[in-house]
C-alpha cells in the first residue's frame, strides 16, 4: 500500500533541490493537472470562436437582422408599415425548416424578393441578396449552421431536421 508520504517523495535518483521540484507536491497532481489541461484545450477548440466558419459567416452577414442566435425579430409575421416582413427566426421556431435547401439557397443568394408572387401582394420581403458577396460554399456553410440551430425540435411529433431533409431531396443545394 502506498502511503501519503510515499506520494510526496521525489522520484528515485533525483536530488533534493535538484532539477525535479517534486518535494511537497503530491505526484497524483501530475496526471490530474494533465487531464485538466487536456479538457481545457478540447473545450477551447470545441466552443471557441473561429472553429465554425458557418457560425462566423452567419455572425458577419445574418445576425444583424436575424439575431445572434437566429431568434429573428419581434412580430416577424406582421408586416411593417412599408409592407415588408421583419426577419423571421432561423432557429427552428419559425418556418425556415419548411423550405428545401435549394429554395433557402436561392433566398440567400437572390434575396427574399424572389419569393414574392404578384398575386400575393400581402407578402413583401426585405431580405437582401447576398449572391454577389458570398460564394456558393459560404452560403451553404451559413445554411448548414442555421440548420444546426434547430437541434431536436419537432413539429407534430416529427423532427423538423428530418422533414426539411425530405423536402430537400426534390430541391437540393445547387451544384
Amino acid at each position: 500500500m502506498v502511503t501519503g508520504s510515499a506520494l510526496m517523495r521525489a522520484p528515485p535518483g533525483s536530488r533534493e533541490g535538484g532539477p525535479f521540484p517534486w518535494r511537497g507536491i503530491p505526484l497524483y497532481w501530475v496526471p490530474l493537472t494533465m487531464a485538466v489541461l487536456l479538457v481545457a484545450a478540447v473545450s477551447c477548440t470545441a466552443g471557441g470562436g473561429g472553429d465554425d466558419p458557418g457560425r462566423d459567416l452567419f455572425a458577419a452577414n445574418c445576425a444583424t437582422c436575424h439575431g445572434d442566435d437566429g431568434q429573428g425579430q419581434p412580430d416577424w409575421h406582421v408586416a411593417r408599415d412599408d409592407g415588408t416582413l421583419p426577419a423571421p427566426p432561423l432557429n427552428g421556431d419559425g418556418h425556415t425548416w419548411h423550405h428545401a435547401d435549394g429554395l433557402l439557397y436561392r433566398i440567400v443568394s437572390e434575396g427574399g424578393q424572389q419569393l414574392e408572387v404578384p398575386e400575393l401582394s400581402s407578402f413583401r420581403s426585405a431580405m437582401p441578396a447576398f449572391g454577389a458577396r458570398l460564394s456558393r460554399e459560404q452560403i451553404i456553410l451559413i445554411l448548414s449552421y442555421v440548420k444546426s440551430l434547430w437541434g431536436d425540435k419537432t413539429s407534430r411529433g416529427n423532427s423538423i431536421v428530418q422533414m426539411q431533409a425530405l423536402a430537400s431531396e426534390a430541391d437540393p443545394f445547387p451544384r
